[in-house]
């Protein structure tokens, strides 16, 4: 195993974080949609993205040469690696391109099957959260710590994700199931930020299926540091490469 100090790590972390932040921030002011590209249906990408994980990746080569990378622009790679930096250079894509927040950078390593840090900067407020095993769940300093709210008080995030055919049938069960049981429901467009408001107490259960690793790894650790429980979309306890997160305040809740 890889010796590092993870709460020196994670504060350089951050620092990139804030970095790739300010580069997208400056870009919104300028940026034309003439210049966005079309992934597949309804899932976009700009240069703003591809350049926000250049600074990235650049920057986490040097913390951490001896890493790999998972990247969601595939910018760069990984072999054998012990330690991979799991990377989502701009998290809300389509709330950015309609100048609409929030919209983050999302960095997290990973060793084997355990997350050994994970940083989410909201480009939007300027709120840097950030968790290292073990240490607990912070924003911009400040602890941070999952709410109290039973279900019938909660407010949830019920994400709609690109794959709407697959996953029309979902929402509308969870929907008929929970709208009118709980507090409210809320849907903002982000995976790395509806993780961190889970973790902060602002949200209570964030539920999203079709999801890449780069999404939700590094706000479930925070999650999980902030006294939160995560597991995939169905309930289960491995969720790292499940493809959906579910994260809680600690409440009884199921997707299936």
């Amino acid at each position: 195993m890889m010796e590092l100090n993870l709460q020196q790590l994670t504060i350089a972390v951050c620092q990139v974080a804030c970095q790739a932040g300010a580069y997208i921030r400056q870009e919104r002011t300028k940026f034309s949609t003439d210049k966005v590209e079309r992934k597949h249906a309804h899932d976009y990408v700009s240069y703003v993205d591809k350049g926000s994980e250049q600074i990235i990746i650049s920057a986490l080569k040097t913390l951490l040469p001896e890493a790999g990378f998972i990247t969601e622009e595939g910018l760069a790679t990984h072999a054998d690696e012990q330690c991979l930096w799991v990377v989502d250079p701009l998290d809300g894509t389509t709330n950015f391109i309609h100048s609409f927040s929030p919209y983050a950078v999302s960095i997290a390593l990973t060793q084997s099957n355990e997350i050994l840090l994970g940083v989410v900067y909201d480009v939007c407020s300027d709120e840097c959260f950030y968790a290292w095993k073990g240490g607990g769940a912070f924003v911009n300093g400040q602890a941070i710590h999952v709410s109290a709210h039973r279900l019938d008080d909660a407010l949830l995030c019920l994400q709609l994700p690109y794959n709407s055919k697959a996953y029309t049938p979902v929402i509308h069960r969870l929907i008929d199931r929970y709208y009118g049981n709980v507090g409210s429901i809320r849907m903002i467009g982000s995976a790395a930020i509806a993780l961190c408001y889970v973790a902060a107490g602002r949200l209570d259960v964030y539920a999203e299926k079709y999801l890449g690793q780069w999404d939700y790894m590094a706000g479930a650790l925070i999650v999980r540091e902030a006294g939160g429980l995560v597991t995939s979309f169905e309930g289960d306890a491995e969720f790292m490469t499940s493809g959906g997160i579910l994260a809680t305040n600690g409440l009884s809740f199921t997707t299936t």
